[in-house]
Order: structure tokens, then C-alpha cells, then sequence
């Protein structure tokens, strides 16, 4: 339950303010379609994020040890710095023919690979070794940060400063890597 309950944590806050979270603004502003842009986030996440914490999963497998939860901490850490940057919105393109469900399905794929999220989809599952909590977890973090996006718009992220959730986002980052790397030199 950790890993799931802690993977929420992580991806919710450090989404938002993200650039998929202003991706599906966009998206939604754009198709004024919620339903098919929600299914398509969902379809696109759990894709990315299955790779990515699969991929972390081996890592972790094939490196262990002190010297691996140092790294892991201090990927943590970075990740805090990361956040603190502020992203650029991304414009996902014209409508595609396919339909919404596709168009935001493959904008939201491929403008996840190498975010944050996916990143820390990768660390966790490193720090957990499990694949399919972490993406159940991240998954449900991108989803609690993306819907309301689609349904609320650019009123979400008038309401909660952006540079504050980065502060917040990088805080918990930092905490976590901190935590790793201190378990790590007490072992």
C-alpha cells in the first residue's frame, strides 16, 4: 500500500503545473470533449508510465546495494531541483482525423517521455521494486491532476499558484531523497 499511496502523493503534486497537466487545458479548451480526452490520458499513462516503472524495476534489479540507494536519493534530490523549473506549454497539435481519444493519446505519450513524472515513475519503482503498484500509483496521481484539469481548465491553475505547488513538488522530492540516501549510509 506504501508504494501505491506514495506514488499518488508524488505524481499529483509534481503534475501539477506541469506541462501535461497544460497540455490537457489545452486539449480540453480546444475539443471541448471531456470524456475521450480523460480515456485518452488514461490510456496514455498507463503505457508510459508501466515503461517507465518496468525500466526502473531492471535498474534497480541489476544494481543494489549502498551505492545504488545513494544514487537513487540523489536522483531523488535532483528531481527536487527539477521541479523547482517551470514548464513551457505544449501545443498538441492539430485535430487529428482519428479523434480526439487518439490525438490525446498520442500527445500526451509523447510528451510524457523524459517528464518528471515519469522520471519519478522510474525511481520509485527502483525504490519499491514493484511495477505494478507504482504504475497503479502514478497513474492514479497523473489521473487525481489531469481531470480536474480537463474539466476545470485554466481555473485550476489560477487558484493554486504554480510557483508554490513547484516549491511543494520539489520539498517532497528533496524529502524523499534525503530519506533514501540517510536509510542507505545507516544500513
Amino acid at each position: 500500500m506504501e508504494a501505491i499511496l506514495t506514488s499518488i502523493a508524488v505524481v499529483a503534486i509534481a503534475e501539477i503545473g506541469d506541462k501535461t497537466q497544460l497540455l490537457a487545458i489545452v486539449l480540453a479548451a480546444r475539443f471541448r470533449k471531456p470524456i475521450p480526452i480523460v480515456l485518452g490520458i488514461l490510456a496514455a499513462t498507463l503505457l508510459n508510465h508501466a515503461v517507465a516503472a518496468t525500466f526502473g524495476y531492471l535498474i534497480a534489479q541489476w544494481l543494489t546495494g549502498e551505492t545504488f540507494q545513494i544514487v537513487l536519493g540523489v536522483a531523488f534530490i535532483a528531481m527536487a531541483a527539477w521541479a523547482l523549473v517551470p514548464d513551457k506549454q505544449e501545443d498538441p497539435g492539430k485535430r487529428s482525423s482519428r479523434g480526439i481519444f487518439v490525438a490525446t493519446l498520442i500527445a500526451f505519450f509523447l510528451v510524457e517521455i523524459g517528464d518528471k513524472t515519469q522520471i519519478a515513475t522510474s525511481l520509485l519503482a527502483a525504490q519499491f521494486h514493484n511495477v505494478t503498484l507504482v504504475t497503479i500509483g502514478t497513474t492514479a496521481g497523473m489521473m487525481l491532476a489531469n481531470v480536474p484539469a480537463v474539466y476545470f481548465g485554466e481555473a485550476v491553475t489560477k487558484i493554486i499558484p504554480l510557483k508554490f505547488v513547484r516549491t511543494a513538488a520539489a520539498l517532497i522530492f528533496a524529502a524523499i531523497g534525503l530519506w533514501v540516501v540517510l536509510a542507505a549510509v545507516a544500513l
